[in-house]
Formats: structure tokens, C-alpha cells, sequence
């Protein structure tokens, strides 16, 4: 199995999509914890994965953007962490088998409290809340680790220490919001992550979800200013924005405004183009197609 890391000197790798809003449109809509799905509906996140991976993804997201302990247990299914965890990597992994240069991304999400001195969390607290995920992810062979949509660096530390310890050896891959006036909700800007995050090692990082592609060219841009030697850079925007349609909001971006996007993440010299919340593997597709052109 090829390095993921080596994988990039070839030039920018697509990334995959939504899971989160994929699995409402195809029943979770009652606020069910998406990670359950990994159990009870197998075949549906499989076939999720595995629509991402024959439009051209080379990775792989886990379900498991709330599969910490301080999130799952608003479920009641906090002593069910290793295993729903290591069902969706297990999950993931399988689809990647049977698709040649495909690597897996354990995922990691906010625990959804606050640190210190706003909130309750340690750094020593979530670095054990990230642990207890990263050794279900681990078990089932992730490739890598994904921290995604984050705004507090001590929240991204806790995460990185814990995939250092848990996981070591693997790549680790950081992206934040920055969806308040092109900052993440604490506040960072682009370039402070850029400088913070190269600091405590992580391999790959840059931006996801956030306020759709305009917002994002601008953000991909000043990531790439502020870009030092040997820091890879991520990007995964919204398809668009949320739109409400009847009593439903839908996102308003189209597979041909992603392939544009993709095309400009390219040129700016972004590593990894994905795409976040509303994206499907049509958009994927068309992405695939634009960077292949």
C-alpha cells in the first residue's frame, strides 16, 4: 500500500464529499446519530463510500464526524465508541480495497464543548475523549486522520497529541471553518492556523465546510500565501449554499460550479480538492472530469 504523503508528489488528489447530508437525504432525518448507520444500515454508508470511490475519489471520509464519547453520548451511545467507530473504518476500508489508490480517512469532528477557560474541557479531558476515537479508527486500518471543521487551535492540539500517540506514523490532515467573516468562530484566521498547525506537525491542512465557494476562493487563497515548505493544503467547500426549498434546505451548488472551483484550487496549488455539507458523488464526478481536463 502506497503512502498517502507519496501519493501527492503526483500532483493534487480528489477527495470525497458529504456524508452527513447524503445520509439525511437517504432516511436520517429524525436527528439520529449518524454513526449508528454504521450498524444498522451498513449498506447504506457503504454505498455511500463506494459512490465517491467510482467518481473519482482517492479518499475516503469515515462516518464518524460525532464518534467521540462527549457527542455520542447525547445518543445514549457513549459506551459504544471503539465499536461504531471501528465499523466505519472497517467499512471505509473495504471500499478502498476495491478501488486501487484509495486511502482511508478516519474522521474527527469538534467534541462540541468549549475548552478552557470558556468551557469545562482540559487539554489533558479531550485529549483522551480524541484518543478513545482515534483507537477505534486505528483498529480497522485508517490511513490517516482526519480533523475536520474545527475553530479552536487548543481543540486541534488535543486532537493532534492524540493522534500522535494513538496513531503514530500516520498522516495527520487538519481543515477549520472559517465561516465568520473569514475566521473560524474563535476567531483564527487562515494564516495563524497555517503557522500554528505547521508548528505542531501536522502534515496537511486547510479549509472545510463554511460559507460556499466564494467565500472559500478566498480563504484557499490566503491559505496558499501563507503556505511554509513542506505543509500540504486541503480544501473542501460546501456545495454552495443552503437554500430553503419547501420545508427542506437544499444546497445551491451545481456539479459544474464544483468542477470550476476544482479548477481554481488546482491553480492555486492546493494538494487535496473535496468537496463538504450538500455535495454528492455527481459533483464529485464533474470535479473528477474538470481536473482530468
Amino acid at each position: 500500500m502506497s503512502n498517502l504523503l507519496d501519493a501527492l508528489a503526483d500532483g493534487p488528489i480528489l477527495s470525497d464529499g458529504a456524508m452527513g447530508t447524503m445520509l439525511q437525504d437517504l432516511g436520517n432525518t429524525e436527528g439520529g446519530a449518524p454513526e449508528l448507520w454504521n450498524v444498522e444500515h451498513a449498506e447504506v454508508v457503504e454505498g455511500i463510500l463506494d459512490g465517491y470511490a467510482a467518481a473519482g475519489s482517492r479518499l475516503l471520509t469515515t462516518n464518524t464526524f460525532g464518534g467521540t464519547r462527549a457527542r455520542l453520548q447525547m445518543h445514549g451511545l457513549e459506551d459504544r465508541v471503539v465499536e461504531l467507530n471501528q465499523a466505519a473504518a472497517a467499512l471505509a476500508r473495504r471500499v478502498a480495497d476495491r478501488h486501487p489508490g484509495v486511502f482511508v480517512l478516519g474522521d474527527i469532528g469538534p467534541l462540541g464543548e468549549l475548552m478552557e477557560p470558556l468551557g469545562d474541557l482540559t487539554p489533558e479531558s479531550a485529549q483522551e475523549l480524541f484518543a478513545e476515537q482515534i483507537r477505534g479508527l486505528v483498529a480497522a486500518e485508517a490511513d490517516a486522520i482526519l480533523i475536520e471543521t474545527m475553530s479552536d487551535l487548543s481543540e486541534i492540539e488535543a486532537a493532534v497529541m492524540a493522534a500522535k500517540a494513538e496513531a503514530p506514523g500516520l498522516p495527520i490532515i487538519t481543515t477549520l471553518s472559517f465561516d465568520t467573516n473569514l475566521r473560524t468562530m474563535m476567531g483564527v484566521s487562515p494564516a495563524l492556523a497555517v503557522t500554528t498547525l505547521a508548528g505542531l506537525g501536522v502534515d496537511i491542512m486547510g479549509a472545510n465546510c463554511g460559507r460556499g465557494l466564494d467565500e472559500m476562493r478566498i480563504i484557499a487563497a490566503q491559505l496558499a500565501e501563507a503556505r511554509v515548505d513542506g505543509l500540504h493544503l486541503i480544501v473542501q467547500s460546501n456545495a454552495g449554499l443552503p437554500k430553503l426549498v419547501g420545508d427542506c434546505f437544499e444546497f445551491d451548488g451545481t456539479p459544474q460550479e464544483m468542477a470550476a472551483y476544482a479548477v481554481e484550487m488546482r491553480e492555486l496549488g492546493i494538494d487535496i480538492i473535496g468537496a463538504c455539507c450538500g455535495s454528492t458523488p455527481a459533483h464529485i464526478d464533474a470535479m473528477r472530469i474538470a481536473l482530468a481536463s
